[in-house]
Parts: structure tokens; sequence; C-alpha cells
């Protein structure tokens, strides 16, 4: 699990991307690069990171869950997930 500062920090970033996200596209459609790199560092959408809902972690995340891939497995097999179920062949 991870610290409750990281998650939050990142947080605060997914806020600022979609505060921005208007001014942002604007900007760099009529190509106003010097007035784009004033906006706040946090607010661009490459600065933020897929994180599980659950535990918070980053890495090993579906994106289509929002979960890393131990959770994934744990819900899975409890039949917590709905449409999920192990493969056999």
């Amino acid at each position: 699990m991870s610290k409750t500062s990281v998650t939050a920090r990142n947080e605060k970033r997914r806020r600022l991307a979609a505060k921005y996200a208007e001014k942002r596209e604007y900007l760099k459609s009529i190509g106003d690069y010097e007035n784009l790199q004033k906006l706040p560092r946090n607010s661009a959408p490459t600065r933020l990171r897929s994180r599980c809902t659950l535990t918070g972690k980053g890495k090993g995340v579906y994106k289509k869950f929002g979960l890393c891939r131990n959770v994934f497995r744990q819900m899975a097999l409890e039949g917590k997930i709905p449409g999920v179920r192990k493969a056999s062949w």
C-alpha cells in the first residue's frame, strides 16, 4: 500500500489537469507555447500516474478496472468482478 501523500499528490494533479485541459488545448491549437509554459507544471496530463484505486500501487495497474494485478486477481477469484473468470483450456 502506498503512502497517502503519494495518492493525494496524484489526485491534486488529476484535478489540475482537468481544470486546465480546455485552456491547454486552446493554447496548443493557436501555437502559443510561451503562455503554455506559464501554466502550472502539474496541470500537464503526462504528469499523472495510473494508480490502483484500492491500494494506491503505481505499477501493474489495469486501466479498464483501475486495479493493480494483485488485487485484480484476488477479486476475480472471489467472484467480485462481474464477467471475469479464470481461463482454463
